[in-house]
């Protein structure tokens, strides 16, 4: 099955080219956004890819922008080939699927946060401090424990090959203003609360899940992945135990196993065998056709 590693689109100019996503410059007001077969962990990118992963990505964040448009405006502006620009015509075998013309957006310099349960660095921060990003928490939670109430736990955003940082509300407040903190936590929470009831109807628990916005001149819009298993923990309902870490339909399986080779999460990353990529592919697609009740074909 061939994978998509890296885009080569001549005819527009690349802006960046992300751990997974390649960003190509097609208007002062639009960009092409296409998602890569590319896999990361640990903020690295490792040296083999996972076949359709960019199409599984995609379609999910389309899927979740669709239930979520009447909540907040997002970036779409078009997701099929047929209504790209002529000139991205030559590439449409790549890109279907995969890509989605977006309005240009100022990003905001945080990523939004939402865990519902502890576990991650969320429980590691709870382990050292009763806290997680400056929320006081109960005694006694142990890993996996459901939260007395999904929390906003912004973070920094790192250049590439760099780790975010968590920060408390506070300095979030700091960095885009009061207002503007105010707007994407509640949007943030809401978008959390209703996918969760969505997917836990599914037999699919959302652990936590990060969202991006970015500011246009008619303000704040949801932008980049949604509730994707590249920017969430979605654990089976099923068998669901707190006090250990739970099976996920997410990248989780692949972060297992670096660290049961060793991996010192500094690149280069180990090649990756083929029943490991098999298996994160099927972690993928399993997510996809759960949530959405499609197949991918």
């Amino acid at each position: 099955m061939h994978a998509v590693t890296e885009t080569d689109i001549k005819a527009f100019p690349l802006r960046s080219r992300g751990k997974v996503r390649d960003i190509y410059e097609l208007s002062p007001e639009s960009l092409l956004i296409v998602t890569t077969d590319r896999i990361s962990a640990y903020d690295v990118i490792m040296p083999d890819p996972i076949p359709q992963k960019g199409v599984i990505l995609n379609q999910i964040t389309l899927f979740w922008m669709e239930m979520f448009k009447a909540m907040i405006p997002n970036h779409l502006l078009a997701t099929e080939t047929a209504a790209f620009p002529a000139g991205l015509a030559p590439y449409a075998a790549m890109l279907e699927g995969r890509a989605v013309v977006a309005k240009k957006a100022k990003p905001l310099p945080i990523e939004c946060i939402v865990r519902g349960f502890i576990t991650g660095s969320g429980l590691k921060d709870y382990k050292a401090t009763g806290t997680v990003c400056g929320h006081a928490l109960p005694a006694g939670l142990v890993e996996s424990d459901i939260l007395p109430e999904p929390l906003f736990t912004p973070s920094t955003k790192a250049d590439l090959g760099a780790h975010d940082e968590n920060i408390t509300l506070a300095k979030a407040k700091d960095m885009i203003g009061k207002e503007l903190c105010d707007k994407v936590e509640a949007v943030s929470l809401a978008m959390y609360a209703k996918a969760r009831d969505y997917a836990r109807a599914r037999g699919i628990i959302i652990a936590d899940t990060k969202f991006e916005f970015g500011l246009t001149d008619d303000g704040l819009i949801l932008i980049d992945e949604v509730l994707t298993p590249d920017s969430s923990r979605f654990w089976p309902a099923a068998g669901y135990a707190p006090g250990k870490s739970q099976p996920s339909f997410d990248k989780q399986y692949l972060r297992d196993w670096l660290t049961s080779v060793g991996f010192n999460k500094q690149p280069p990353a180990p090649r990756l065998p083929e029943e490991v990529v098999a298996k994160t592919r099927e972690k993928y697609l399993a997510a996809y056709t759960v949530l959405t009740g499609k197949k991918l074909s």
